[in-house]
Order: structure tokens, then C-alpha cells, then sequence
């Protein structure tokens, strides 16, 4: 079996996300997909360049929650960040196509 780090904090955390998920949200998105497919209508949005700074912390991952700017320590943008200084740039493999993403800060917590 393999670990992964996680702090107290985040599995404690991701425990009641799972029971969220569980109880309310997987419902609410097959009644949603139910929906749309009766409407013919089953596209997704396509990904987006912008200027917009974002603010990551990378975690565990099964602690990661991109909802909060959470980051799991495996994800390609992850991988693209680690080992890296302000200023530099990097090509994060996206599925819409590899986008590039600059380094304006790093701080550790």
C-alpha cells in the first residue's frame, strides 16, 4: 500500500467533504446531467486564458481542493511548480492544451 502525507487538518477535512459529496452534491449532479440530457445539451465550457494571478498551496492529495486553491503535491501544476523561483515561467499540461503560467511569489506555511 502506498502513503501519502496529509495533515490532521485535511483528512478531517476531506472526511466530510466525502459525506457532502456522498449525501448532497453526486445527487444534485445526476439530476443535473439527467436534465441536460433531456435538453440535448451535454458540452462543457472550454478552458480559458487570463491575466488573473491565483494563489496555490500544495498538499497532500487526497487533501487538494482547487475550490480553495488547494493543490494536490502530484498535479501537473504541482509537478510544473516545484523547484521553482519567483519569476520563473512554466508550461503546465492542461487538457485543453499546455498553458503558461508565471511565478510572481512563493512562500511557505
Amino acid at each position: 500500500m502506498q502513503k501519502f502525507p496529509m495533515t490532521a487538518e485535511g483528512l478531517a477535512r476531506l472526511e466530510e467533504e466525502l459525506k457532502q459529496l456522498k449525501s448532497e452534491e453526486r445527487p444534485a449532479i445526476i439530476r443535473a446531467i439527467a436534465e441536460a440530457r433531456a435538453h440535448g445539451d451535454l458540452s462543457e465550457n472550454a478552458d480559458e486564458e487570463t491575466e488573473d494571478e491565483k494563489n496555490y498551496r500544495i498538499v497532500g492529495q487526497y487533501e487538494a481542493d482547487m475550490k480553495n486553491g488547494s493543490i494536490s503535491v502530484s498535479s501537473p501544476l504541482a509537478k510544473a511548480l516545484m523547484g521553482r523561483k519567483v519569476g520563473d515561467s512554466v508550461e503546465v499540461p492542461a487538457p485543453g492544451g499546455a498553458r503558461s503560467v508565471e511565478i510572481t511569489a512563493v512562500r511557505f506555511v
